[in-house]
């Protein structure tokens, strides 16, 4: 019987889709699942990706074993470069997301640094009183696992991202026969996938889009552009196929992509026939009805290949009115208007365009309300907390568990930073750790209380009102009327006889005796106070007020 309970504890991923990182903590010993990234949404200016916090793990850093990893998608694995820094444990990961990983680190100058080791299905590795073994799951990313783990508590069943596919594209189905034999043996956690655990019946299986691939390129009386993720190895697979068939040639576009296909061939998960794999220079010098090119940028990300084709500014490839433009990807929630504006700006430039709302493009790798219940009733927990998803799903799937009778009290719908401690009778969330965003920007890292991150807000919103003050440096008297300047505030010919009001009340305002020497902080708050009042009451905004002193 173990003598303490068996913490729960959440880093990202719950509530909000991306940055996932669930840690496990029994006493003296942690193991992280995962550590991904989130894009950053547009009330995040400036933002280049958003990281878990990890300021528990790193007080603890004496306690932590490893960092699994399910599968090799970024929301998984994306924050690794970041957080290993800091945290320099040994990372677990299936032999593909292994691959991909290691060209990561190799980018962050890291692989010599990282212990960094493959895991097979079935293997146990023991980490402290953890004993973990991987399971094959289908994903839309071949080699995705999900992982059970005793613990001294129970055993601890956690789904990674999966859906139940039987005609999966490298041919490797769910280990439903591991997970019935969970079930028998007593599972106490189920952790599982909620991504889309509103939409019933099944999701379809990654065959019906090479099928509708295959079909495109066929018909296509031009160039084929298929823009998809960097790590979905079996969609570029299905490209190659589908091109070799019909006679094309492929060339890969994005220096990730070009990374992650160039590995995942030399490790055998792409295979392609002789000559069909080109460079973009041969592709280019192709008739246009014999090649595709394969492409970065489904999520309209801004230096993407495919956002830069769209804007006309990619150096070697532009549209032509025959090209044909497969977005064989589902926006990322908050990621919506981007994607569609690339979208509009290809079809302005004559591309036909497919995506997920108009053709049979994509499908998710997700499972959908039928397959959930497979799980749920495979595993047959005492406790259910529903993982990666945003709030709605993970309610959805809480009900549905209650639903295949998990009882009411033991299905806990968590969010990031609750700490649900279980034991073999009970379960309860007794406190709340630090689990807000970390953003990554350019080479440095910001929390949510950075004034980086604030100002650039308040830039954005109103502007900018710069106010250059002259003091006399001997009487400490103001020599002149301020000058006053803004950008992204008022257009030019308001700002003249507003900024003269402000000009004039603020030298009127200030103190023209001899209190030498001047009190700064005392100028600087005079001057937003008047300053601010003035342009509100002129404009109804408030923009970023910055007095610059100088003595003369």
């Amino acid at each position: 019987m173990a003598s303490m309970p068996l913490r729960v504890i959440p880093l990202g991923g719950l509530g909000a889709i991306g940055k996932n990182m669930m840690v496990l903590e029994y006493g003296d010993d942690i193991v992280v699942i995962d550590c991904g990234v989130m894009f950053p949404g547009e009330d995040m200016p400036g933002v280049d990706l958003v990281i878990p916090d990890i300021s528990y793990l790193v007080e603890r850093s004496h306690k932590v074993r490893a960092i699994l990893i399910t599968h090799g998608h970024e929301d998984h694995t994306g924050a690794l470069p970041y957080v290993l820094p800091r945290l320099n444990v040994p990372v677990f990961a299936p032999r593909l997301a292994h691959g991909l990983i290691s060209v990561k680190l190799k980018d962050h100058g890291l692989h010599k640094s990282t212990d960094l080791r493959a895991i097979e299905p079935g293997v146990p590795i023991s980490l402290g009183p953890f004993e973990t073994e991987a399971f094959r799951v289908c994903h839309s990313i071949p080699d995705a696992m999900g992982l059970a783990i005793r613990t001294p508590v129970g055993l601890v069943v956690h789904t990674g991202d999966f859906k139940i596919d039987h005609t999966p594209v490298d041919g490797k189905t769910t280990d439903l026969a591991s997970l019935a034999r969970y079930g028998a043996e007593g599972v106490l956690l189920l952790l599982s996938d909620s991504t889309y655990a509103e939409l019933e019946g099944y999701t379809p299986s990654e065959r019906v889009v090479g099928e509708a691939l295959d079909r495109v390129i066929a018909g296509a009386p031009g160039r084929v552009l298929v823009a998809t993720f960097a790590s979905l190895i079996a969609r570029i697979q299905q490209t190659i196929e589908a091109a070799a068939r019909h006679g094309r040639k492929v060339a890969v576009v994005g220096r990730s992509m070009v990374d992650n296909v160039a590995m995942a061939t030399e490790m055998g998960y792409i295979k392609a026939p002789p000559g069909v794999l080109v460079s973009l220079q041969k592709a280019m010098k192709l008739p246009q009805n014999e090649v595709v090119l394969v492409t970065t940028g489904s999520q309209g990300e801004p230096t993407s290949a495919l956002v830069r084709i769209a804007s006309g500014t990619h150096r070697q490839i532009e549209v032509f009115p025959d090209d044909t433009v497969i977005i064989s990807a589902t926006a990322i929630p908050g990621n919506e208007k981007v994607v569609y504006r690339t979208i509009d700006n290809l079809m302005r430039q004559g591309a036909r365009v497919l995506y997920d709302k108009i053709a049979l493009v994509h499908v998710h790798g997700h499972s959908s309300r039928e397959e959930l219940k497979i799980m749920l009733n495979l595993t047959k927990p005492k406790f259910f907390v529903p993982v990666h998803g945003e709030y709605r799903g993970l309610a959805a799937h809480a009900s549905l568990a209650r639903d295949m009778g998990v009882q009411k009290d033991n299905a806990f719908i968590l969010e990031d930073g609750d700490v649900l401690e279980l034991t073999s009778t009970g379960g309860q969330v007794t406190e709340q750790v630090s689990a807000g965003h970390i953003y990554v920007d350019g080479l440095s890292t910001m929390d949510t209380k950075s004034v980086v991150l604030r100002d650039r807000k308040l830039l954005s919103q109103d502007g900018i009102v710069v106010i250059v003050l002259s003091f006399d440096k001997a009487s400490g008297a103001p020599l002149s009327e301020p000058a006053v300047v803004s950008s992204g505030f008022v257009e030019h010919q308001q700002a003249e006889e507003l900024f003269g009001k402000v000009a004039a009340h603020i030298y009127d305002s200030l103190d023209h005796g001899s209190h030498y020497p001047l009190d700064w902080s005392y100028v600087n708050a005079k001057v937003k106070e008047i300053a601010g009042e003035l342009l509100y009451k002129g404009t109804g905004r408030r923009p970023m007020i910055i007095p610059v002193t100088l003595e003369v």
